[in-house]
């Protein structure tokens, strides 16, 4: 009898924890960049943004009056790729390009990033350590399953209205 009850009890534990952890945790937006449309009530809303440093061969540099604006918003920023490609990092890249992309994320914001999560959460093992021995955090499937996370464009799977519901 009391195995039953722990087979019913132990998965509600879980799911009320994941659910209550998703409700007072805090909210991402992916894709934010200046060349991707991004509803201000989202970036109002979330309080970690994934910044694409340079979209459409667009570098967030060139347009500081939008890196004022979000940096004036006072917000964690992490950085979501280089150029957004949807098998960007499932191919190894160089040190090159990631330094470029830094670089581009420091001109700025005036700092580097300090974590990192790759488009489409699709990595190599190779470009893990990359990222890894750069010095920034990588965020993979853990945390996009443990935190509310919104894209810009509202183009993933699994859109925006049903992240709000759960």
């Amino acid at each position: 009898m009391k195995k039953i009850h722990l087979f019913w009890i132990i998965p509600l534990l879980l799911v009320f924890t994941l659910f209550f952890v998703r409700l007072f945790g805090h909210i991402e937006l992916d894709d934010v960049t200046p060349g991707i449309p991004c509803k201000y009530s989202l970036i109002q809303k979330a309080d970690v943004l994934w910044v694409v440093p340079n979209f459409e061969n667009n570098s967030i540099e060139k347009n500081q009056s939008w890196c004022t604006k979000l940096l004036s918003l006072n917000k964690t920023l992490g950085m979501h790729g280089i150029k957004h490609l949807y098998w960007e990092f499932g191919e190894n890249i160089s040190k090159e390009e990631l330094k470029l992309g830094k670089e581009e994320f420091y001109d700025c914001f005036g700092t580097l990033p300090e974590m990192f999560k790759p488009p489409q959460l699709k990595i190599s093992s190779k470009n893990k350590e990359l990222i890894k021995s750069s010095n920034m955090k990588l965020k993979l499937g853990f945390n996009q399953f443990t935190h509310k996370v919104y894209h810009c464009n509202d183009s993933d799977f699994i859109k925006n209205r049903w992240i709000e519901i759960f």
